[in-house]
């Protein structure tokens, strides 16, 4: 069968994002709240997000380009990465908005906002889970930019826990981005043991 194949070359960096983003997907949110030097908070989606590490752990995400979540991020070495739900998939959505430098997303969406643990930037209040983060580094990558925290604490709603004590997907009911404006919703879980060492 003939493949159609898409040349990063051929067709420039704006014709190719959206064939990367239809391809590589799902992609879960990194709604992640910030403040300024002045104090004032900030709040963006952000799709490009992942652990880095376990041991020590690490979570990135991607800033295309360079943008208040970012420029917050190198001035006080903080952040929060909220998970964002299928309850809030408006907000999120409306919270990716060009927004005036220093607007405070969180008073201009009517966004309930918490006292971190650990860090300055708030959290959101309604989202089951709260990884809060310190800056390790940022790593320049063509116009964008990979932001690495280490994790200080995770924070999650006892109302999404499992008998296990950990977070529980279909309680979490995480959002994820597709390509095009398609978002993902929770889908089917199925459980599968992980194999041991083959021989």
């Amino acid at each position: 069968m003939m493949r159609t194949v898409f040349d990063p070359a051929e067709m420039g960096p704006g014709n190719f994002y959206p064939v990367l983003t239809a391809s590589v997907v799902p992609r879960p949110i990194a709604w992640v709240s910030t403040v300024s030097a002045d104090g004032v908070p900030n709040l963006a989606p952000y799709s490009f997000f992942t652990v880095s590490s376990a041991n020590p752990p690490v979570v990135q995400f991607t800033s295309v380009t360079r943008k208040d979540s970012l420029r917050n991020i190198e001035a006080t070495g903080e952040f929060v990465v909220n998970l964002a739900t299928e309850s809030m998939i408006d907000q999120v959505n409306t919270s990716s908005a060009p927004y005036e430098p220093g607007a405070d997303e969180f008073a201009a969406l009517g966004i309930a906002a918490e006292p971190s643990e650990r860090v300055r930037p708030p959290r959101v209040a309604d989202s089951p889970v709260a990884v809060e983060c310190r800056l390790r580094q940022v790593i320049e990558v063509g116009d964008s930019f990979v932001v690495m925290g280490d994790v200080l604490a995770v924070a999650v709603r006892p109302d999404v826990l499992a008998d296990d004590g950990l977070p529980a997907f279909a309680a979490i009911a995480p959002l994820s981005r597709l390509g095009r404006d398609e978002w993902g919703l929770t889908p089917p879980v199925r459980r599968i043991t992980r194999p041991g060492r083959p021989g």
